[in-house]
């Protein structure tokens, strides 16, 4: 009853009583676990963070990283900067995991880090990226800020019409510019760039095993095989269908973007990105998929 009062809450009032919801429900999770979980290994670093963009798989990572599993073999809780005091750049208290920080990589640079710390940067094909938002934009992401206004605007227009608008309200926020500032940062140890595309895809046990162990977590393959079934696309987006909810959960296939983009919107995508593609590593349109 407490957690659908808390859920109702975080979607149907201002962003600040939002924050406050959401704030409250994370710490009343991390206080369970702080009391349930025993801590068998304690990661090497004082910090882990999550940098991402949208539609790059940010809502399940998070759930991977908030798991009791992950806690007993790291000690570290999640942190959600966004529903804390707001301030230009956010500072992650040693002991967490900073969760979807969406900053270019300069902007990273600037946060203050005062101890121990990974990162990782998620990447995902930015033609996908597009398809992916116009359809949570258009149906199940949750409302906030101006997202109802868009939702009206993508129903009313037709389908490429749409995907031109999404394109260019990538570019205005700087979406793009974001994925190009991390992939041609210069070479650290302390952080990786991770593909999407791996991390969901066949190999996923190895490429999501890569990434706990990059973080300094290592989670023995009997507790990692069912950490990643609790969280599969399939049984996230059940769960809140289950619950009358719409799915967030849309784990579009690879190369969805050929089945939607046309000459015109190619064009508009090529304006927005430039080499983007290329330089993220991904094929080019003529490439054979």
């Amino acid at each position: 009853m407490i957690n659908r009062t808390i859920d109702f809450a975080k979607h149907h009032t201002p962003n600040s009583m939002r924050r406050m919801a959401r704030r409250a429900q994370l710490e009343a999770h991390n206080t369970r676990k702080r009391l349930a979980v025993p801590v068998v290994d304690r990661c090497e670093f004082d910090n882990i963070y999550h940098c991402t963009v949208h539609k790059t798989g940010s809502q399940w990572i998070k759930a991977l990283f908030s798991d009791p599993a992950v806690y007993r073999h790291s000690g570290l809780l999640p942190y959600d900067p966004r529903f804390y005091k707001r301030r230009n750049l956010p500072l992650i208290p040693p002991g967490r995991v900073g969760l979807a920080l969406f900053h270019s990589y300069p902007r990273f640079e600037k946060i203050s880090k005062p101890g121990t710390y990974r990162a990782f940067f998620v990447i995902r094909d930015p033609r996908d990226i597009v398809i992916s938002s116009y359809f949570s934009l258009r149906n199940s992401h949750a409302p906030m800020g101006d997202i109802l206004q868009v939702r009206k605007t993508l129903r009313e227009i037709p389908m490429k019409e749409g995907l031109l608008y999404v394109i260019e309200r990538h570019s205005k926020r700087h979406l793009f510019t974001q994925l190009r500032t991390w992939a041609v940062a210069p070479s650290s140890e302390t952080f990786r760039l991770f593909r999407y595309e791996d991390l969901t895809g066949e190999r996923q046990l190895e490429e999501v095993d890569q990434l706990m162990r990059h973080c300094g977590i290592t989670l023995p393959s009997a507790e990692l095989e069912p950490l990643l079934s609790r969280y599969s696309f399939s049984k996230m987006r059940k769960d809140r269908e289950s619950a009358g909810k719409i799915s967030h959960y849309r784990k579009g296939k690879a190369g969805d973007w050929r089945n939607h983009f046309d000459d015109e919107v190619y064009a508009a995508f090529t304006a927005a990105t430039g080499d983007l593609v290329e330089v993220l590593g991904y094929p080019a349109r003529d490439a054979v998929s």
